[in-house]
């Protein structure tokens, strides 16, 4: 089935496989035509071996991968294709192999969205299991659950036209979380820099103070010694203390608590137990505090530093 994208007589053929779609095949075309911007391209789903050769791009369909000829399949049985991790290559992760750091700009926000996005779809299309689960029945929610719900529930009722109408739905969506995937890198790495800076220039090295309110887990997280992190809350004058984590991205562990009296407490019962007249609200899982001015919240950070719990 052919997917006209331009009037245009010369178009260049984007091929991928027919029937149910995955985040794996979705990414890959989404980054070839980002990557071939106002050029005229037409997307092919199909199993045809005569069309799939005819391909200028093929993606997870057609048994070959060679990255010179733009050809991105992983289904071969002599597919050695693995990063240092042991994470298989999926067609994604081929395609954004080749063209990630023209997207990106360079090779660090490259790095970024394939440790980001790239990995974790790559993962799951080659059956690793990434997640640890500790509750029988529940599971992640992630964006293969969310391509999920794009793709026609009633098979056998569905044109191979609605079909493919659907995918395209579902490649804008992919090529919009790209963008912002390659915009939130560019952010943290001009964050980086900033909050780098800050660690340099901290007195004491367990309290990190930030005049921005910038992302700082996980780079935060690179230094042994910081515990907190004071920074502006959400641009409303107030200011935030927040515990620092090993782990940002799966472990809910501080590797300092902000002191138990204060869980749960606000305003004046607040201000009270901690002895400072700023303080406004402690989160019950003492990992985070609000005070109303930058010097409370730096006097919380020192208590929180000296407190023994």
């Amino acid at each position: 089935m052919r997917i006209q994208k331009s009037t245009t007589d010369k178009k260049i053929k984007i091929v991928t496989h027919s029937g149910d779609f995955h985040a794996d095949d979705v990414f890959a075309v989404a980054v070839i035509t980002l990557f071939l911007g106002d050029a005229p391209y037409q997307i092919i789903r199909t199993h045809d071996m005569e069309i799939i050769k005819k391909g200028d791009f093929v993606v997870d369909v057609g048994g070959v991968f060679n990255s010179a000829k733009n050809k991105f399949d992983h289904h071969q049985i002599t597919n050695k294709c693995a990063r240092d991790n042991g994470i298989p290559y999926a067609s994604f992760g081929l395609v954004w192999k080749k063209f990630g750091v023209k997207l990106g700009g360079s090779k660090y926000i490259a790095d970024a969205v394939e440790k980001q996005l790239v990995l974790p779809i790559d993962a799951v299309d080659n059956g690793v299991d990434i997640f640890s689960k500790k509750l029988k029945d529940v599971i992640p929610y992630t964006i293969h659950n969310i391509l999920k719900i794009f793709c026609p529930i009633e098979k056998q009722k569905i044109t191979e036209r609605e079909f493919n109408i659907a995918f395209i739905k579902i490649v804008k969506i992919a090529q919009k979380i790209l963008l912002y995937e390659i915009q939130r890198a560019r952010n943290e790495n001009k964050n980086r820099k900033y909050i780098e800076k800050a660690y340099c220039q901290a007195k004491d090295k367990r309290i990190i103070i930030i005049n921005q309110d910038y992302q700082h887990e996980e780079i935060i997280a690179r230094f042994a010694e910081p515990l907190f992190v004071v920074k502006p809350d959400k641009g409303n004058g107030w200011w935030k203390v927040k515990t620092v984590r090993d782990n940002p991205h799966s472990s809910f562990e501080n590797r300092k608590d902000l002191p138990q009296s204060w869980a749960g407490k606000r305003d004046a019962e607040l201000a009270k137990i901690t002895g400072v007249p700023t303080a406004i609200f402690c989160h019950r899982k003492l990992f985070i505090i609000i005070a109303k001015s930058k010097k409370g919240a730096i006097e919380l950070a020192k208590k929180a530093v000296a407190n023994n719990n």
